[in-house]
């Protein structure tokens, strides 16, 4: 497998042969080493990836491709884009369907991410072709993998991470949940340039709204690692981070990566993925609490998971006043609705054990205590 076969693969497929910014072949070429010489991946597991990289490039091309047919796009503003984030299992996934339930909105859908290109029209955001090919895959992982259903479920058309309109680029953190890849999560972390992928990103939704527009609301527990360069491409962002007791994310993180790894490979460390995402995290709490001694305390509006557990309606409308947004009674009441249909626990229960990656809840608190003490986080003994 190399980059040049990934490209000639999609070029096939496509009849396109456009990229855009040449720059993200880095990310490929190490993406394609690490998986080949180190990620330990069964031979099913190596198809599967080649695939998801064959796949990805062909929609670069495709969007590429549409941009260049419309380039009236590209004059089209993305106007304060509001961005969930923050550490994994925080509440960023109810909190943007909640958002989600807002007309006012367009959100990025699951089913948009593996086939974007043409751009939906509004009847198409719910029903169609593509949709219903997600929502097959979605009724699957409910029967086939539903351990990892229980602890995240997306239906075809619910808000998807907006990450996965940076896969594009080959500068995205689901690589490196998918397999133990360590020399390219260390280029993830710190040798990446984050720039190309969130210029791909903004090109990617400029596209996206051709036809169907909205308050851009978007979600990707990952953005507290590259929020100089998100805010670069988006100057006007609106940031909300979530926290939550960083013994629960990580216990609750650690078990979908290890569900997640082991689709991929028989030979999963789970000791090193307890260590690996204790550092991921430290380092994403340190860039968010460096953005906000840069651009000021207020830069990010911060939110409680255990405050969106008690009371979400209060949670939004506290998000909608820190913004000055208009919270309409039919957005108001379509939350309610989303809340009174999606209770917690619909697609089952998630358990997991802390020992099981070699951490203890006293040796994450104590490794968090400055974050749990600043943020004021409320955690359980």
């Amino acid at each position: 497998m190399t980059v040049e076969e990934i490209i000639a693969e999609a070029t096939a497929r496509t009849d396109l042969t456009e990229i855009g910014d040449a720059s993200v072949l880095d990310g490929l070429a190490r993406l394609i080493d690490a998986y080949q010489s180190e990620a330990k991946l069964t031979v099913q597991g190596l198809a599967m990836k080649r695939e998801t990289l064959i796949a990805n490039m062909a929609i670069r091309m495709q969007v590429e491709d549409w941009l260049a047919r419309h380039p009236e796009l590209l004059e089209r503003p993305i106007d304060k884009p509001l961005f969930v984030f923050g550490l994994p299992r925080t509440g960023t996934t109810l909190m943007v369907n909640l958002l989600a339930a807002d007309p006012a909105r367009r959100c990025f859908l699951n089913w948009e991410w593996g086939a974007p290109m043409p751009p939906a029209l509004p009847e198409e955001l719910h029903a169609g072709p593509r949709y219903e090919a997600a929502k097959a895959r979605s009724d699957a992982a409910l029967v086939h993998v539903p351990h990892i259903a229980a602890i995240h479920f997306e239906e075809a058309d619910s808000p998807s991470e907006c990450q996965f309109l940076m896969t594009p680029s080959f500068c995205a953190q689901v690589y490196e949940a998918q397999a133990d890849i360590p020399t390219w999560r260390h280029w993830f972390l710190h040798e990446a340039e984050y720039l190309p992928a969130f210029r791909f990103h903004k090109r990617m939704l400029q596209a996206l709204q051709h036809h169907v527009g909205g308050h851009w609301t978007l979600k990707n527990p990952w953005h507290p690692l590259f929020l100089d360069e998100l805010t670069t491409v988006y100057p006007d962002a609106q940031l909300v981070m979530t926290h939550r007791d960083p013994a629960e994310v990580l216990g609750s993180a650690c078990s979908l990566m290890k569900a997640v790894r082991q689709m991929y490979s028989n030979d999963v460390d789970l000791k090193g993925i307890g260590e690996s995402y204790s550092e991921i995290f430290e380092i994403m709490i340190a860039r968010a609490d460096a953005y906000k001694a840069k651009h000021g305390q207020d830069s990010i509006l911060d939110v409680q998971y255990a405050d969106t557990m008690r009371d979400p309606m209060g949670v939004v409308r506290g998000i909608y006043r820190h913004f000055d947004e208009p919270l309409s009674e039919e957005a108001e009441a379509a939350m309610l609705a989303y809340l009174a249909a999606n209770p917690k626990g619909k697609h089952g229960s998630h358990s997991y054990d802390l020992a099981e990656y070699g951490l203890s809840k006293e040796g994450v608190h104590e490794r968090f205590k400055d974050y749990i003490e600043s943020y004021h986080i409320p955690v359980k003994d």
